[in-house]
């Protein structure tokens, strides 16, 4: 068995649409709706794990953007949000009961939100489910970086939006430097 290290670094985005699909399937027949939207949001907005778990319900609904103090740097950082997840959260926040001042993603334990422990168990249970292989909590805000640069290819804009030091650790976060070994690599042959 790999050691939670190597299991870290391995992480990937989730590149095909079909299998973002597969995946929300898998999380709603296998786990939960919060689970779900947990995942939905991590792939629409692009937090770290651990800010997105903080998350409370007034945080996403209230106002156009998310504004945050971001746990590993310290900086604030707002993040719209755009119409239609607004209204995917207002469903989920009535569907299941939520205050305002609730967290989104609360535990069953508990006052808290879910742990990133649970959040890596579900996801990876469902993944499992879906056989989509390497995917963590990391994967989330991979998946929305891949999916943000296939959509605008502005690797600057994402860099910035991701707040990462220079481009091509971006390209290699969002696993776009793999993606181009391989294919040169696939027509290589002399």
């Amino acid at each position: 068995m790999q050691a939670a290290s190597q299991r870290i670094k391995n992480v990937q985005p989730i590149r095909r649409l079909d299998h973002i699909e597969k995946m929300k399937k898998s999380l709603l027949k296998y786990c939960s709706y919060r689970d779900y939207m947990m995942f939905s949001i991590g792939i629409n907005i692009g937090l770290r794990i651990g800010d997105l778990l903080q998350l409370r319900v007034k945080d996403i609904l209230e106002g156009t953007h998310i504004v945050i103090v971001e746990q590993k740097t310290d900086k604030i950082k707002r993040f719209l949000v755009n119409p239609q997840l607004r209204k995917e959260v207002r469903k989920y926040v009535r569907k299941s009961n939520l205050k305002n001042d609730q967290y989104l993603f609360p535990s069953r334990k508990g006052n808290g939100p879910i742990t990133r422990v649970q959040a890596y168990r579900v996801l990876n249970k469902a993944a499992e489910m879906a056989d989509i292989p390497d995917v963590g909590t990391h994967t989330l805000r991979k998946t929305f970086g891949y999916l943000h640069y296939q959509k605008f290819k502005d690797i600057a804009l994402l860099q910035q939006i991701l707040n990462h030091s220079n481009p091509k650790d971006t390209m290699i976060y969002i696993g776009l430097t793999q993606d181009l070994m391989d294919e040169t690599l696939m027509d290589f042959y002399y």
